[in-house]
């Protein structure tokens, strides 16, 4: 809990037009007052550096749509996760459709190492679409 002896007050200026689309923004998001707002965008923002350091400990999600008839590649798949045990804390997989499958996982360690995981499971021949989202573990905010 943030105590108000915490709390800085600070001043912003900007121009009207950009303030009036901040605000449209914020009210269409359900924010209840601007700060609110700014304190989600700089938080955003220091996630987002620190996700580009990389020995930094971060979190992330790679989500991964593939062909399982393409040959082999549920064992290619399979093989890969194992060889990341140590950062793989879950993943959940989907039946789309009578071809396609889903995969989320739920990744640990630093960015560089979740990167290259996601780089090696989204660049597996068969694998149609990967995203990975990278996040903070929520420590140093």
């Amino acid at each position: 809990m943030i105590r108000l002896e915490e709390i800085t007050r600070f001043g912003v200026s900007m121009e009207a037009s950009l303030l009036s689309q901040f605000d449209k923004l914020i009210e269409s998001k359900n924010y209840k007052n601007r700060s609110e707002a700014i304190r989600d965008l700089i938080r955003d923002y220091i996630v987002e550096n620190h996700c580009e350091s990389d020995d930094v400990e971060s979190i992330g999600t790679v989500t991964y749509v593939y062909n399982h008839e393409v040959r082999e590649i549920s064992d290619k798949l399979v093989d890969i996760q194992h060889g990341h045990h140590e950062n793989i804390i879950s993943s959940m997989h989907v039946h789309l459709d009578e071809h396609n499958c889903l995969e989320v996982m739920v990744v640990k360690g630093t960015s560089k190492t979740i990167s290259a995981i996601a780089d090696e499971i989204i660049s597996t021949k068969g694998v149609k679409h990967g995203k990975l989202v990278m996040t903070t573990t929520g420590k140093n905010l």
